[in-house]
């Protein structure tokens, strides 16, 4: 079969199209064949091993010193089942799923094996495979935060990253909690950050949303790489605070007593989560947004693409197999 194999850490050019031996499922596994998966900013973060020093010496360490042990990347997909072990009560061949491969990875390829117990469901009836593989990672992340974010009705909420995979996800499910939303975001993005429901939008390169005297009930950092000063003064007196991808303590001493830090410390993914998003899915209530699509073969020039850090939602990967039905 067809993959996408990563030789090193490295630039977009250590991902080599390669032919790998197609896997066979074990007793409690399903083979599926992928018709569709995506490129997040953390693929290229793994692939680049772009962290601080010491983190990337432990990441060497869990993944691979000189490559990834694992070395076909790729953490969500969506395709069909082609075959099932014998143990396997959940799934049978012909179901068309969505799923995350988790430190698996192995979704940069036609086929991939996994146990029928991982975080898996059937696909939305209503979405391609293409929307429904860029699902798993912003929808279930922006579903955790927001459910922490204890979102009720009318309060106002900023989300800062919301042009991302993850941000996308998150101004949909604000508003399927009846809040009042603010999307922060890249130039191009305004108009598909207002297609979603954003309520406001906010250019971040013209507009600095922490000097606008403007305060929310719940503010979703997604990017989480600024100065929090500014944040912290953007919160109610009550407020929330929602932070991915950094810790909880400097953002602590900002803080008032009655103000609140969440980060995602804790977070599992679970395939009850991605069953209540595909119901949000088929009663309308929540799409993908897609901003570019990739063949396979073009894996590389997708990374470069998504490290820009320009995208508006998501950019997917189309896996085409010529026997395809």
């Amino acid at each position: 079969m067809k993959a996408i194999v990563c030789t090193k850490y490295g630039s977009p050019d250590v991902l080599q199209l390669k032919e790998v031996e197609k896997p066979t499922p074990k007793d409690n596994e399903v083979l599926i064949r992928i018709y569709a998966t995506t490129v997040t900013a953390g693929d290229c973060e793994l692939r680049g091993l772009k962290f601080s020093f010491l983190l990337r010496i432990l990441m060497r360490m869990g993944f691979g010193f000189r490559r990834p042990r694992k070395n076909i990347l790729g953490m969500e997909l969506a395709g069909e089942i082609e075959s099932v072990g014998k143990d396997v009560k959940l799934f049978r061949k012909g179901d068309q799923v969505f799923a995350s491969t988790g430190f698996r990875f192995g979704a940069y390829a036609e086929y991939v094996c996994l146990p029928s117990t991982y975080v898996m469901a059937i696909k939305p009836a209503n979405m391609t495979y293409e929307e429904a593989a860029a699902v798993i990672t912003g929808g279930i992340n922006a579903l955790y935060f927001l459910r922490k974010g204890d979102i009720q009705s009318g309060q106002k909420v900023l989300i800062r990253g919301a042009s991302g995979t993850i941000g996308t996800f998150a101004i949909q499910l604000a508003k399927y909690y009846r809040a009042e939303v603010t999307g922060v975001g890249n130039p191009k993005s305004l108009d598909v950050m207002k297609s979603l429901g954003a309520d406001k939008v906010i250019d971040y390169t013209k507009e600095d949303f922490t000097r606008s005297g403007e305060t929310y009930d719940v503010i979703f950092d997604v990017i989480g790489k600024s100065s929090f000063s500014g944040f912290i003064r953007s919160l109610k007196e009550n407020g929330i605070y929602l932070l991915a991808n950094t810790g909880r303590a400097k953002v602590r001493k900002l803080m008032t007593s009655g103000q609140k830090v969440i980060t995602g410390k804790g977070l599992i993914y679970k395939t009850e989560d991605l069953i209540f998003l595909r119901e949000l899915i088929e009663a309308g209530k929540l799409k993908s947004a897609i901003d570019r699509r990739y063949p396979l073969e073009q894996m590389s020039e997708a990374h470069r693409y998504v490290e820009k850090g320009q995208k508006t939602g998501n950019v997917v990967i189309t896996v085409e197999h010529n026997n395809k039905t």
